[in-house]
């Protein structure tokens, strides 16, 4: 995949088939709209193309909104568009001068006069431009205009509610991970730092690793114990997670912290990488280390059974 942080360099592109949006979480919708692009885009021996920004627009628009929350970070979803099989992206860097382009302007200097544009496939209800003004309905009289067709793609549903970001990310904030991955199509993914902690974990043998994640953005779960998969060094291990404020031993701050199974390495300042499988329990003040330790028996073979 090619990833173009600046579209004048994107260069001459074969027959592109287009989209564009922020792609937050590139779930089972974004992934249905990948698929028809790429279909396309074999059936005419072009390529695809894909239209995102950097920051998210509300991080722009909205500087002081203290709860935003994206499922992605960029490199998380760079990643992703290149296993779903991209092979042009284009990251525009948005700014509050970017976001004053009309509907008209947005699609006659980017997606015509700099891509090319011949096919162009969007999500259902999906708007851009100044003050979200463009629309399906735009595009469709754009099209004849500026000499390109489009297609939109009907939101997917999954047993009979329909998948967005907004639903992912509220089941993510209630700890609903069976029906975030649901929708997303895969684990949902966390990446940090190990860095140092308290090492209470070694005391009562199951020693963490303290996760401190990069992009205040990024969405962590509700507090909780969850089953986790561990991507450490290139591979991959099983490990139970708690996320919270460590009741038991008076803790200070929300920590983020992995006991990855059977494993004994030290890896302080690397970077891993952590999908979420299923919810174990709601973080709990136990009496003291013992009962805590007892506790976390339990919990490891409940993170054995949902693998």
């Amino acid at each position: 995949m090619k990833v173009c942080n600046d579209i004048n360099n994107l260069g001459k592109v074969p027959n592109p088939v287009v989209t564009t949006g922020t792609f937050d979480g590139v779930h089972l919708g974004h992934q249905r709209i990948i698929k028809r692009i790429r279909e396309i885009a074999k059936k005419e021996k072009g390529e695809t193309v894909l239209v995102t920004f950097y920051p998210h627009p509300r991080m722009v628009l909205f500087p002081d909104d203290n709860e935003l929350r994206l499922l992605n970070t960029q490199e998380e979803k760079t990643a992703l568009l290149e296993k779903f099989g991209i092979d042009n992206l284009v990251i525009i860097p948005f700014t509050k001068q970017f976001s004053r382009l009309s509907s008209v302007e947005f699609v006659r200097d980017i997606i015509v006069n700099r891509i090319g544009t011949k096919k162009l496939v969007i999500g259902y209800n999906h708007h851009f431009g100044r003050n979200r003004e463009g629309s399906f309905e735009h595009l469709k009289e754009y099209g004849p205009m500026y000499g390109f067709t489009v297609e939109e793609i009907p939101a997917i549903d999954v047993d009979q509610v329909e998948v967005s970001s907004t639903k992912i990310r509220k089941a993510l904030g209630e700890g609903d991970i069976r029906t975030a991955n649901t929708y997303l199509g895969y684990e949902y993914m966390l990446h940090g730092t190990v860095v140092h902690g308290k090492k209470l974990g070694r005391e009562i043998g199951y020693p963490t690793a303290n996760i401190s994640v990069d992009d205040k953005y990024k969405l962590v779960p509700a507090d909780g114990i969850y089953a986790v998969s561990v991507e450490v060094r290139g591979k991959t291990h099983k490990g139970m997670m708690s996320i919270g404020m460590n009741p038991t031993v008076n803790g200070k701050g929300r920590t983020i912290e992995v006991n990855i199974l059977d494993f004994n390495e030290e890896i302080y300042g690397e970077r891993i990488g952590i999908g979420f499988r299923d919810w174990i329990r709601e973080e709990k003040k136990f009496s003291d280390l013992e009962e805590l330790k007892v506790q976390l028996g339990r919990d490891r073979e409940a993170t054995l059974q949902r693998f």
